[in-house]
């Protein structure tokens, strides 16, 4: 029998069943890594701050493709609102049906504005709206005024054709009093309502509102250099006296025209009975295109005094009963610096603001010019 240490190892597996192979040492080890097994070496610190933003990743095609849909998507409902457009009623209001504006006149007794074939109707009576012969200027203007617009729905808002408005207005009041006249003392009519809101203007006329006066101690800076500032109230008085002046003498003679706003009250003072029962009788023989200048001047100034001055200056009909020929003196630029007294005054000292001041002067303007356009005219004013 053989001695157990002096089999070999190999032997030692074996059984009865199998022999189990011996495997070596050096098979139970495998290297995970290759590098070196040195520990990391940290370095410091060099940029104070935050930490840097996450990169963003480089833009792709995505983008490009919602901005092309999207542009086709815009596309297509404009091809869809186009072509819907044509089957609206309402395609006609965007542009206007006539290519031509011309002046004609009717059977040599007044002008007509025509578009084309047709003539420009009155908005309120739907006749068409006659000019007198007297007044080429004003159909010259009307014409322009529609040759301007370019749709038929600019041609229903009736600030964007003032003068139209105005003369239609106009030759209303001649067609109603030429077929139902109504004296002014009636209580009914155009012209009793124009009547009556003009007076409640003259209480609270501009060009009859003045500034309190202010002390009369000189401040120091004057008092040392010797100059004299002029006051708002003295402005005011400087313009309002040859207005005044030309109206009570020439226009409302023996009439007495107070300041409404004097002593520093803030109610204004009604003028005597006597000046608002001439004014009134005045306003009650004005022909109608004299009337509705004198309407337009005074709501636009809100000032019947400015307006009255105006209106006799440039009147056709006026200037003709009082014997008066030339160039007139008072004109647009005089009445709009008349009623806007206290806004320069007050932008000189502090400023103008932007579309605000600027626009207000140049519509008041506006609003001068066609006044001085209906009431002008050529000779004796004709009615109609």
């Amino acid at each position: 029998m053989k001695r157990i240490s002096s089999l070999t190892t190999s032997s030692l597996f074996c059984t009865s069943h199998r022999t189990v192979p011996s495997i070596s040492p050096s098979a139970l080890f495998q290297c995970l890594h290759t590098t070196a097994p040195t520990a990391a070496t940290p370095l410091p610190t060099t940029a104070p701050g935050p930490p840097p933003p996450a990169p963003v990743p480089a833009a792709s095609q995505y983008g490009e493709r919602v901005d092309r849909r999207r542009r086709q998507a815009e596309l297509l409902k404009r091809g869809q609102d186009l072509r819907a457009s044509h089957m609206k009623p309402g395609t006609a209001m965007k542009k206007r049906f006539w290519k031509d504006v011309s002046v004609q006149t009717d059977n040599e007794s007044n002008h007509l504005v025509h578009l084309d074939a047709r003539a420009v109707r009155n908005p309120t009576t739907k006749t068409p709206l006659l000019i007198p012969l007297s007044k080429p200027h004003l159909a010259t203007a009307l014409a322009l005024e529609w040759d301007l617009l370019i749709s038929n729905a600019q041609a229903t808002k009736s600030h964007l054709i003032p003068l139209t408005s105005t003369t239609s207005r106009a030759h209303t009041l001649s067609l109603e009093e030429a077929n139902s006249p109504h004296p002014a003392s009636s209580g009914q009519g155009i012209r009793y309502d124009i009547i009556n809101t003009l007076l409640r203007y003259l209480d609270t006329d501009t060009l009859l509102c003045w500034a309190p006066a202010p002390a009369s101690n000189p401040t120091s800076s004057q008092a040392e250099e010797g100059t004299k500032t002029e006051t708002l109230r003295e402005l005011q008085i400087k313009t309002a006296k040859p207005i005044l002046s030309y109206l009570t003498q020439r226009v409302w003679p023996g009439v007495e025209l107070n300041p409404t706003l004097d002593d520093g009250s803030i109610l204004p003072k009604s003028q005597p009975a006597a000046t608002r029962a001439v004014i009134k009788g005045w306003m009650a023989g004005l022909p109608p295109w004299e009337l509705v200048g004198l309407e337009r001047a005074a709501l636009a100034g809100k000032s019947l005094c400015v307006a009255a001055r105006l209106v006799c200056e440039w009147s056709e009909y006026l200037r003709a009963d009082m014997g008066e020929q030339g160039e007139g003196r008072f004109g647009i630029e005089e009445a709009a610096e008349a009623c806007s007294l206290e806004v320069r005054w007050q932008t000189g000292r502090w400023g103008e603001v932007e579309d605000t001041h600027d626009v207000e002067r140049e519509d008041m303007r506006r609003q001068f010019g066609s006044v001085v356009m209906v009431v002008s005219g050529t000779g004796k004013g004709v009615e109609g």
